[in-house]
């Protein structure tokens, strides 16, 4: 799941240095003691002002350095990189914020989307990070070409020719990502976040994630509740759900969404459709179709298929602030064979990567250039992250079994989405298992109050999420249920907005059950 802020497309940010701490010489140590941490423990981030075109002139930046596999923390490091807005008031520390993805670098989306969380810098710096495998951080891609071998299992009717494709796209992610693909879990980007709180200074972890940032907030709960300070999760995401069934319910829950939009477009002289709304969903179908069968150029020199058709539709439904956009963006495909809107919109596998095999292993890896990070990056992490917090991973005679009744069930959730969401979930064939972890431990977390926000019309992570979430956490879990559309709700919802800084600057929690009204499409 893909927050709005991921829209905006990589902006640089400066290499900063980071300072460790006097380091004493080691204790001896058995076989059974758990590895030493402490050096990692030690640091403290050096910052300096971020650089790069377009960058915001008091965005600072900085990097910690994690063990690339924490229980071996000698076989290798790797680089995360930070950026903060520093308090404008008293500063009672930092808070932490993820936009989502998986997959999504935080400090572009924190340069693009600042003016949001301008008011916590009344008692925060507010930092955000770009993930292990992710932006700058030791970016995952899955090399030149990769996006065609995705698109075999979202057009193709041959199941094993299917799974094969689907094999070959795991080992070439692998030829291309490096050592730090095996440990890109969201078990290993949580333990990230509490070296970053005390690297930061922090006694606890104050924290703000949205959509796949609420998995990730919600597994540092379950593995650091003493250290758990005020936590907000917004568009919460499944702790359960086998990855076939979030892909059921993100394809119903955008097919919603798209319905919605093509109904606000028919109201509209503009609508390249026309104003019936449901001749214009039907043809909305038979455009992917006609793409998927006859892909037209794209700016970047590449087909630009049905699917990439269906990204970049994806995107756009996450806010209905963008509705406008996508409407003129799909006036100029289909009256023009233009698809440079509909490309901006999507940052999708369509695009070409540009990175090379990796050869080896170093014992470090530093943060790489922005300019340098694979065009391939989101895709590929999404599907990596997604894969290693997954343990399903059925034989090929069982995906095989199973295929053609998941595709009439996608199918029916949503003729358009259908396919693109199956390919996704066909994704983790061919990849090591993942862990258990999420679904086994992550409950009756007992750590401090936190406050879980659920969106009732959100196209990627339905309310019911929400619901089920707050279960599993158990007595620590307080809901707001936002009864507005899109996905989250601190951006597009003045309710929100104060009700959540409210709790992180001053601690002041709604009652659980309580509400927050719709609000129109421009928001605040």
């Amino acid at each position: 799941m893909l927050s709005v802020h991921q829209r905006f497309a990589v902006v640089g940010a400066a290499t900063a240095t980071l300072t460790l701490l006097a380091a004493g010489l080691p204790t001896a140590a058995t076989a059974d003691d758990p590895p030493d941490l402490s050096s990692f423990y030690r640091q403290k981030v050096a910052w300096s002002a971020c650089k790069g075109d377009g960058v915001p002139k008091d965005l600072q930046c900085g990097k910690v350095t994690v063990p690339l596999d924490y229980a071996h923390p000698d076989q290798g490091t790797l680089d995360l990189a930070l950026a903060r807005y520093r308090a404008t008031g008293r500063s009672r520390g930092s808070v932490l914020l993820n936009f989502g993805g998986p997959g999504g670098a935080g400090i572009p989306g924190l340069a693009a989307g600042g003016k949001d969380f301008m008011g916590l810098t009344n008692g925060y710096d507010v930092v955000t990070f770009d993930p292990r495998g992710v932006g700058r951080s030791s970016p995952v891609s899955c090399g030149d070409g990769a996006d065609e071998i995705f698109g075999a299992t979202a057009t193709g009717s041959d199941v094993q020719a299917a799974l094969k494709a689907v094999k070959k796209a795991a080992d070439t992610c692998a030829r291309h990502s490096g050592a730090v693909l095996p440990h890109i879990g969201t078990v290993d980007a949580s333990r990230d976040l509490d070296v970053m709180r005390q690297a930061l200074g922090d006694k606890k972890l104050n924290y703000l994630g949205f959509s796949y940032g609420t998995r990730l907030g919600a597994v540092y709960a379950a593995q650091f509740p003493k250290k758990t300070g005020r936590m907000v999760l917004d568009g919460v995401d499944t702790l359960t759900e086998p990855i076939t069934e979030q892909g059921l319910a993100g394809a119903a829950g955008q097919q919603t969404a798209l319905d919605d939009f093509v109904t606000w477009c028919a109201k509209n002289m503009a609508c390249p459709f026309g104003q019936d709304g449901r001749s214009a969903g039907e043809q909305v179908v038979q455009l992917v179709k006609s793409l998927d069968e006859e892909p037209v150029p794209s700016d970047y020199g590449q087909d630009f298929t049905g699917q990439d058709l269906v990204g970049a539709i994806g995107q756009a439904l996450y806010s209905k602030a963008m509705w406008p956009v996508l409407e003129q963006a799909l006036s100029l495909l289909v009256q023009d064979g233009d698809t440079h809107g509909l490309t901006q919109l999507y940052g999708g596998a369509s695009l070409p990567a540009t990175s090379t095999p990796v050869r080896g292993r170093t014992k470090h890896s530093g943060l790489v250039d922005a300019e340098d990070v694979p065009l391939d990056n989101l895709p590929a992490a999404l599907m990596a992250v997604n894969c290693a917090d997954d343990p399903d991973r059925p034989s090929a005679a069982e995906v095989a079994r199973q295929v053609a009744g998941l595709r009439a069930a996608y199918d029916e959730a949503s003729p358009v989405f259908g396919r693109y969401r199956l390919a996704q979930v066909l994704m983790c064939y061919g990849r090591p298992k993942g862990t258990d972890y999420i679904r086994e431990k992550v409950r009756d977390v007992p750590a401090s109050k936190i406050l879980l926000v659920g969106t009732r019309g959100d196209p990627a992570t339905p309310y019911r999420w929400t619901e089920e979430t707050a279960k599993r956490l158990g007595s620590s879990a307080v809901v707001l249920d936002n009864k507005g559309e899109g996905h989250t709700g601190y951006a597009s919802s003045k309710c929100v907005h104060n009700k959540v800084d409210d709790f992180l600057l001053y601690g002041s929690l709604p009652a659980s059950g309580s509400s927050c009204a719709p609000e129109n499409a421009d928001g605040y």
